[in-house]
């Protein structure tokens, strides 16, 4: 299993975050119904996110004695519709987190503007923001409010990757990034879309408000473990 603890308590396994003190796993942007999308704009891939965000899930929740599961947004794709996809999936998605844990948590992304109809499904609340203890999990397409007592703020949204470099060779890593945000800990998680790898942070223009002056953050690549890089400004 991939996974490397950064704080106290806080645990990178693979491309989620689990916290050991309240035993709740988060994951994000799974952007469900995505291979659909893409099938629409005429780009034919195969339909595969399903199977293997199960059987990637399965593999780190019996590494951890999760009691929940915080989906941190964007739990499917399309903005203003449901597609069949996404009707089909993330009910089936839903079904699986639900049979191995407690609860599921479903924090609100801006992908998730028509995700109400999929929750009543399930009896499921969606909700802006989660907290436990002194952690905050948010999305992050917005600022942060009300952060009394809040020590560590856990966001997706940003879907980060790094280019890595050797000789000719280049390849793209999901990561995440950790810096801060009005004085506290800012944790920026890696998109758990398999279809992508996700948005290239060295030339690309990120979107969350929360975060500011990239290169200061430290940088955790994902392959075949989890890899700290560094400051941003020290990898370019």
């Amino acid at each position: 299993m991939r996974e490397l603890t950064i704080d106290n308590g806080i645990r990178l396994l693979d491309l989620s975050v689990y916290l050991e003190e309240s035993h709740t796993l988060i994951i994000a942007d799974t952007h469900i119904g995505f291979e659909e999308y893409l099938n629409k704009t005429g780009v034919m891939v195969p339909r595969f996110q399903l199977k293997e965000l199960k059987k990637r899930l399965l593999e780190i929740l019996e590494s951890v004695d999760a009691e929940q599961v915080v989906i941190n947004g964007d739990l499917k794709h399309e903005f203003g519709t449901i597609s069949r996809q996404e009707w089909r999936d993330t009910l089936d998605f839903l079904d699986f987190l639900m049979g191995r844990v407690g609860r599921v948590v479903l924090v609100k992304g801006n992908h998730d503007t028509i995700l109400g109809p999929i929750a009543r499904k399930r009896g499921l609340e969606i909700v802006n923001e989660w907290k436990a203890d002194n952690v905050l999990v948010m999305h992050g397409d917005k600022e942060a409010k009300n952060l009394k007592g809040v020590k560590t703020i856990i966001i997706g949204h940003e879907h980060p990757a790094i280019m890595l470099r050797e000789k000719n060779r280049r390849e793209l890593f999901k990561c995440f990034l950790k810096g801060t945000y009005r004085g506290r800990t800012l944790i920026v998680m890696p998109s758990f879309n398999l279809v992508t790898e996700g948005t290239n942070i060295q030339s690309s223009r990120l979107l969350s408000p929360l975060i500011r002056n990239i290169d200061e953050f430290e940088v955790y690549a994902v392959a075949d473990g989890i890899y700290p890089l560094g400051r941003l400004s020290d990898i370019k």
